[in-house]
Formats: structure tokens, C-alpha cells, sequence
């Protein structure tokens, strides 16, 4: 991913000065050593940078505020090494902006029990300091991530790196910025929302460019450029004979690949971190963008059709999420059904913009018509995604909140050939099974395009809720419709109620 952020995470520990300078020496070493065995295990995505060790309301603000200011910190990981009282933590914590979260665990893993006596007791208190701890967070209404554990326990640094690339890509969004080249579809609803609670809620602006700015920027391509890229085509792709140099319609991959430059050097110069565009709208292209927008996406980018500005930003936060991860992520649809009584399944696909990342082979380069738009036919990339398990994830404005919306699936090879259809696609069973998890879908107001991705988990996405402050509807092999349906009613009140609790 060209253009992921390498945020760093702050190491915070907690004591206080009733035990003396002794101990409290012990506690920054053992601190200082846990951080540099956790960056050895390479199992982290981000650096943990140690902090110095904190003991006084002070030092606590003091701590909070420089992480607030400070562009190359994403969050912080507290830990209360022996017992930290926690009132010297209200006014800090009641200030700190960026994500957090509270490792519960111990230096030593396993009790000296012949060798107890009281002062390896004072020393070793987080059994009851994090809980201490556990409960200013609580009664702050604190939003953060637990983690327990001993900091040796693989699974409990695996949960820590989750939540590391959740604030590696939140991190990303904060004062980043979306373009959309032209409105969204003519009468949709879902693809609309509000920006400006969009900018103030989540940190991201979005904002118009003409199609004009586009096909400047394209213009603006040499014609070397372009034949340099065609060749990139022919050798990364199975490129069709009609569309090779010299064939019939060698001119219409000339014309993407000056689409690719084009848009790659407007988002490079104005550091976007996504863009949208609609085919209702291409005054001055001679196709809609095909498989620059697959290839810009494969890179990193976020992407949109018709429009879709918070499918956009969503498919860019679960790139960044899933950036050292295997598998891939993509912007998807559910396109249509096979509703066939001894198995339901979804295709999912778009009219072009599928990533590449999700490819099970080499993808073909082809050129058929659109069908809509009223252009010339535009070039793609056509490959099946590969059998395996993904996610499938919407965000939608429901007026006085945003709503993320999660549905584990189960990608199957296609169960027949699919010759005539000429685009990227994957085939998938829903968990829990088709009914419930479309029924589901439904009365949460899921919007039709999605983020899909194999490498992007439910517990990324609840850590990114988390952290944004929005509603999380997971549907998963354990929802039933009947619970799934009061949860939904009961979110009305809960994010009716909670603005006005605050931080209490």
C-alpha cells in the first residue's frame, strides 16, 4: 500500500509515589522491557514508544495534552503497573482525544510463590490497579479497548495489534480528504449523508471537483507515460488481443491508461485519500473509469460508485486497516441472487470497480459495453475472488448518527462458469444464512454498497466503532432476528440518550 500512514503508539504506565523511588525505578524498567520484547515479536503493526512512568496529576495531563498535539501519535496504551490512583487521572483523561487502551495484565507471568513476601506485592498490583483503573474509564464514560492478558500471550498481542491498525487507519481519516468528481445517483438516498457531521464526527472532509479537473489532469499526461503503462498492462494482466499494441482497439487501453495517470496525479497533488464518480456524470470522458479505479484502489485508495462518499472513506479505512495483512479489500455490491432451495447465494460485483486485491488469478483485461452512461465502452479487469472467509461492512447516516454495519460471510468459488458476465465478481453464503442475514441487513437500513474484505475482521470494525463513537450491527453465525431487531430498537434510545451523558 503506497500511501499508508506509520503512526506510532505510546506506552503509558501508571504508579504512584507511596512506594518509594525504588520500586519506582523497577516499575519504569519493567515497563521499558515490556515495550522492547513487544516491538521484538514483530507481531505488532505500529511502534510502541515508551513513556515515562506517571504519578502525578501533573505529569498525567501533561501527557495527555502532548499526545493530543502530537501528528505521529495514534493512540495510547495504558497500563497500571502497581496501584494508581485514579482521580489523578480525571483531569488528563478527561482531555485526551486519541484513541486508547487498557492492557490488563502483569510483568511477571508466574507467581514466585516461595518468595512472596510484601513488597513483591506492592510491586505487583495491577490485579486491582487496573480495575482501579477500569472504573475512572467508566465513570468518564471512556471510550477504549481492554486487553487481558499477560504481555508474553500471543493472542493477547495479536488483540493489541488488531486495535493497532483500527488506529492506524482512524488515524488516517483524521483531516483527510475525499473527492467526488460529480453528485451521487439522481434519487438515491443511502449514498447521501451530511459532511459536516461527517467532518465533525469522524475527521474527514469531502468535497466536489468537477469532471473538467479530471480530464485537465489527464490532458496533461505525455503520451509516453501512457505507452509506458499500456506495456505495464500486457505484462501484469492477460490483456485481450483487440486491446494489444497494435490491435483493433489498442486506443481505448491508451485512453484508461491516461485515465489512471490522470487521476493518480490529481489525488497524489491534492493528497486525497479516496475519490468517488457516477456514471451520470462523465461530461468530458469518453468512459467511465474502469480499471484505473480498480488499479487506484488496489494501491491504497478509497473508492465510491455513484457518488457514495461514506462507502468511499469506509473501503480506505479497511485498506489502511488490513494494510500488512493477507488477503484483500475492495468496494462491492450485492448485485443479485441465487435463490436456488438448496443453497442461497449472493454475487456480489459492480458495473466496473472491483480491486484487483481479490482476485484468485490473473486478472483479464477487457472492453464491453456499459450499458448505461452513454459513453464508449470502458475497459476492466475480469477475474473470480477466491473461496475463504470476509466481511462485508456498510456505513450509513440514519439522521442523528452513523451506523456501521458488519455481515460475516463465506466466499465460494463460483459454482459454474461465468463467461458472459463481464466483470470482477465474488460469490458468497451469508452467516447466518441467507434469510436472516438479508432480513437483518434490511431492517438495519444497509446501505448496497459495501467494504468486502478477507483480511478486515468483525473485531477490527468493533474497535473502529469504538473509537469513532458510532453504532457497530454485527450479523454473524449467532444472530437471530428477533434479538438483532430489539438491539436495533434499543440503539434508538441509547444514541438518543447518550450526547447528553457526556463525560459524567
Amino acid at each position: 500500500m503506497k500511501n499508508a500512514p506509520i503512526p506510532e503508539i505510546w506506552f503509558i504506565t501508571g504508579s504512584q509515589h507511596l512506594y518509594g523511588e525504588g520500586p519506582l525505578k523497577q516499575v519504569a524498567a519493567n515497563s521499558q522491557k515490556i515495550v522492547d520484547e513487544l516491538n521484538a515479536t514483530k507481531r505488532l503493526p505500529l511502534k510502541l514508544v515508551f513513556k515515562p512512568i506517571l504519578t502525578r496529576p501533573e505529569e498525567i495531563r501533561a501527557l495527555c495534552l502532548e499526545a493530543n498535539g502530537a501528528q505521529n501519535c495514534a493512540g495510547l496504551v495504558l497500563w497500571m503497573h502497581t496501584f494508581s490512583p485514579s482521580k489523578m487521572w480525571i483531569g488528563g483523561l478527561s482531555l485526551l482525544k486519541k484513541p486508547m487502551l487498557h492492557l490488563h495484565t502483569q510483568f511477571n507471568r508466574d507467581l514466585p510463590w516461595s518468595e512472596i513476601d510484601m513488597d513483591f506485592m506492592n510491586l505487583n498490583q495491577a490485579a486491582h490497579g487496573d480495575r482501579e483503573h477500569g472504573f475512572i474509564h467508566a465513570r468518564l464514560r471512556t471510550q477504549r479497548k481492554v486487553v487481558v492478558g499477560h504481555w508474553s500471550d500471543e493472542q493477547a498481542q495479536d488483540r493489541i495489534g488488531a486495535w493497532m491498525r483500527v488506529t492506524r487507519a482512524w488515524h488516517d481519516w483524521q483531516g483527510g480528504k475525499f473527492v467526488r468528481f460529480g453528485d451521487n445517483m439522481r434519487y438515491v438516498a443511502v449514498t447521501e449523508g451530511d459532511k459536516v457531521s461527517a467532518e465533525a464526527k469522524l475527521g474527514f472532509s469531502v468535497n466536489y471537483h468537477g469532471v473538467g479537473d479530471l480530464v485537465q489532469a489527464m490532458n496533461d499526461i505525455s503520451d509516453s507515460a501512457v505507452t509506458k503503462l499500456c506495456a505495464e498492462y500486457e505484462q501484469l494482466y492477460t490483456v485481450a488481443d483487440g486491446l494489444k499494441k497494435n490491435g483493433e482497439r489498442h486506443e481505448s487501453l491508451r485512453y484508461v491508461a491516461r485515465q489512471e495517470l490522470g487521476l493518480r496525479a490529481f489525488l497524489e497533488n491534492g493528497n486525497f485519500l479516496g475519490f468517488t464518480d457516477t456514471f451520470e456524470d462523465l461530461h468530458g470522458l469518453k468512459q467511465l473509469p474502469g480499471i484505473a479505479t480498480q488499479r487506484l484502489m488496489a494501491d491504497g485508495y478509497g473508492f465510491g460508485g455513484e457518488g457514495d462518499w461514506k462507502t468511499c472513506a469506509l473501503v480506505r479505512a479497511m485498506k489502511v486497516i488490513a494494510a500488512d495483512l493477507p488477503g484483500g479489500t475492495s468496494f462491492m455490491e450485492d448485485y443479485t441472487y441465487d435463490l436456488n432451495p438448496k443453497g442461497h447465494l449472493v454475487l456480489g460485483s459492480h458495473m466496473l470497480e472491483i480491486c484487483p486485491s481479490i482476485a484468485s488469478g490473473k486478472p483479464k483485461v477487457e472492453i464491453h459495453p456499459l450499458g448505461i452512461g452513454g459513453k464508449e465502452d470502458p475497459v476492466r479487469l475480469v477475474f473470480d475472488a477466491p473461496a475463504g472467509p470476509a466481511i462485508n461492512a456498510a456505513i450509513m447516516d440514519l439522521g442523528n448518527r452513523f451506523r456501521l454495519l458488519v455481515n460475516e460471510v463465506d466466499v465460494i468459488a463460483p459454482p459454474q462458469p461465468l463467461p458472459k458476465l463481464p466483470v470482477a465478481r465474488a460469490v458468497w453464503k451469508c452467516r447466518p444464512d441467507f434469510k436472516t442475514a438479508c432480513a437483518a441487513w434490511i431492517y438495519a437500513g444497509g446501505a448496497h454498497h459495501t467494504g468486502f474484505s478477507y483480511s478486515v475482521t468483525t473485531e477490527h470494525m468493533e474497535d473502529f466503532a469504538e473509537i469513532a463513537g458510532i453504532e457497530l450491527a454485527i450479523i454473524d453465525a449467532d444472530t437471530r432476528l428477533r434479538g438483532f431487531k430489539q438491539d436495533l430498537r434499543n440503539n434508538e434510545i441509547y444514541y438518543h440518550l447518550a450526547p447528553g451523558l457526556g463525560r459524567l
